[in-house]
């Protein structure tokens, strides 16, 4: 028996480093949505009593290291299921070390595929306890949609939707390591804090330009990515409502209310981004198929 999941992707409307916690961690404030990028994870009992894991690229741990794998152990860890050997099959279209969360939607999309599978009975709330444990995006993963994030990410709560728009979002051939970005917040602070309270009132009014007008990402501070400024210059040149770094980056989003003018920004960004989408606001973290 097999169950396959969609694990979407994530963008940050807003991301505020609040301080560096005493265990190390950082309580953050974020906006997070989730966008219709997706990996596919497909997890196959196999009988054979081991995690093994498949994938459709070469650069991508296929042992403990990857968080699917971390995922599937703490699942059955934390329900006392024995594992009789489970294969988790990955097909990745969500750009690596990208700031879109695509490791940590894999790891959501194996806890909710297990919890089908072995018919754990797990609510989600219970998944992004296990899942907290292998990172701390993966319970935003799990739920998805629009939502508050606080918390070292853990704290989840609703804000309304995003409206209906389109998202077009590029990558540079650059990754960002995102131990290395937290230590030059560390190191050096931050400039300037967002406007926190005005986003959660734009958020609340659904009003897409003043939303955009309010993203914002301290990682943009002092995470220095090239071509990022030629990027968002072609993206507001052809009507981007905003755009903004997602993540510890090096991905940029830019929101357009016309799809014609995001897939116009596309095509003239080839030259300066590997991984270029046009997707759109999906209410779901991970969907069953």
């Amino acid at each position: 028996m097999e169950i396959k999941v969609n694990a979407y992707a994530k963008i940050n409307l807003m991301l505020d480093i609040i301080c560096k916690r005493t265990d190390g961690y950082h309580d953050l404030f974020m906006i997070m949505q989730s966008i219709g990028l997706y990996d596919t994870i497909t997890v196959t009992e196999t009988k054979t009593k081991k995690i093994t894991i498949t994938c459709n690229i070469d650069d991508i741990p296929l042992d403990e290291k990857n968080i699917a794998y971390k995922a599937a152990a703490a699942f059955f860890d934390a329900t006392k299921i024995k594992n009789k050997g489970i294969n988790i099959d990955i097909i990745k279209r969500i750009p690596h070390a990208a700031g879109l969360a695509g490791g940590s939607a894999d790891g959501a999309g194996v806890l909710v595929a297990l919890n089908q599978l072995l018919s754990a009975g797990l609510s989600d709330d219970e998944l992004c306890k296990i899942g907290v444990k292998i990172g701390a995006d993966v319970p935003f993963c799990i739920k998805g949609g629009t939502l508050l994030a606080q918390g070292i990410g853990d704290v989840l709560n609703k804000v309304k939707p995003l409206r209906k728009c389109h998202i077009l979002i590029a990558k540079p051939d650059y990754g960002v390591n995102t131990g290395s970005a937290y230590s030059q917040f560390d190191n050096f602070g931050k400039t300037h804090t967002p406007d926190k309270l005005g986003m959660l009132y734009a958020m609340q009014s659904r009003d897409l330009n003043e939303i955009c007008s309010k993203m914002e990402n301290v990682f943009e501070q002092f995470i220095e990515v090239p071509n990022k400024v030629e990027i968002k210059e072609i993206m507001r040149n052809n009507g981007a409502l905003g755009v903004c770094m997602s993540g510890s980056g090096p991905t940029v989003f830019g929101i357009f209310d016309d799809k014609e003018k995001a897939n116009k920004a596309a095509n003239e960004l080839k030259d300066l981004a590997k991984d270029i989408a046009v997707t759109m606001p999906v209410s779901k973290g991970c969907k069953i198929c």
